[in-house]
């Protein structure tokens, strides 16, 4: 049996897995049903997007109140000004002033902890926010 050719046909299949495959940037820690809209846009650059997950822990040991996950930690809105800082730094200076806030929060929500994380985020100069939802369906 000639197995000359099993070499290309391993680095191809190991090829397409490495193009299509993509890796996650962060653990989902939070249960979140999000919101339904009916105006519902994509943002452009993913990459200038930070999130900010807000819901109850799917750990019930962690608390069954609102809780909010930056990148894979649990936070406080006081902690809001720093992660801004954090990923700002992180980013090239000309894509600073692009950089957009997307609030991913459980449709559950009191409005008061969102008008609080808004306030910690215009307190970090983060202007540009977006809400993520679902597509409301007809």
């Amino acid at each position: 049996m000639n197995t000359s050719s099993m070499p290309d046909i391993v680095f191809a299949i190991l090829f397409f897995f490495m193009v299509t495959t993509t890796m996650r940037s962060e653990t989902l820690m939070v249960q979140m049903k999000l919101p339904s809209a009916t105006e519902v846009q994509k943002l452009e650059k993913k990459s200038l997007v930070t999130y900010i997950n807000i819901g109850v822990p799917m750990d019930t040991r962690l608390g069954t109140g609102t809780q909010m996950q930056l990148n894979d930690r649990f936070a406080d809105v006081s902690d809001i000004q720093n992660y801004i800082a954090q990923e700002k730094a992180s980013m090239n200076e000309a894509d600073q002033p692009l950089m957009t806030v997307s609030i991913k929060a459980d449709e559950a929500t009191r409005m008061q902890y969102i008008t609080d994380v808004k306030q910690a985020l215009r307190q970090a100069y983060a202007l540009k926010i977006s809400y993520s939802a679902r597509k409301e369906e007809n």
